[in-house]
């Protein structure tokens, strides 16, 4: 296998946060037209219908894996996409998107505690490097390089909130990697 990081798989892994960025700077654009609940409902329900045609094979009802995606994926989207996305949503109406993005970067950190607290997971040497970079990347944007201007830095409501989505983020992370969870919604074979 090659592990060699190519530009088009660099150029591919720069999208997802862009599109989380993209995510805060619309949702903070949208605070005061849209509540934050509706603007999720909206965002998932468009993303339901463009990916539909797409999910039809799995959905049909003679489908082997409609009876698992119930049970399984109902916790897991509740979770990964209502409740983060929601709370989101609700911190940038008091929070900036930068504040928001800052603390959505600690999801590694929350999914190693998550993980070890309540799925048995062991942290590994590798999984705390790199959880402490993520958190003194953070603590160097936050203090624009100065460690010192982080002793003024102020947390608002939303940054809350965003404190209870990341957690709800990691859970979902913690979920995925049950061995319980995955055993019990294990497909025995390709949809039909």
């Amino acid at each position: 296998m090659n592990q060699r990081l190519t530009f088009s798989t660099a150029l591919l892994l720069t999208i997802p946060p862009l599109l989380w960025a993209g995510n805060a700077v619309t949702g903070r654009m949208m605070a005061g037209l849209v509540p934050p609940i509706t603007l999720n409902f909206l965002r998932w329900t468009l993303a339901f219908v463009l990916l539909l045609p797409l999910a039809y094979g799995v959905l049909r009802a003679r489908s082997p894996f409609w009876p698992l995606l119930v049970r399984r994926y109902a916790l897991l989207g509740l979770l990964g996409v209502g409740c983060y996305n929601a709370l989101q949503y609700m911190a940038l109406k008091t929070s900036t998107p930068m504040n928001v993005t800052l603390v959505g970067s600690s999801i590694p950190v929350f999914m190693l505690a998550l993980g070890a607290l309540f799925f048995g997971q062991r942290i590994t040497r590798r999984q705390l490097v790199g959880a402490a970079l993520s958190i003194v990347g953070v603590l160097l944007v936050l203090s624009h390089g100065h460690l010192e201007r982080l002793a003024q830095v102020s947390f608002v409501p939303g940054d809350i909130y965003m404190l209870f989505a990341t957690a709800a983020r990691a859970g979902t992370a913690g979920c995925c990697r049950s061995r319980r969870i995955r055993r019990r919604s294990a497909p025995t074979g390709p949809p039909s």
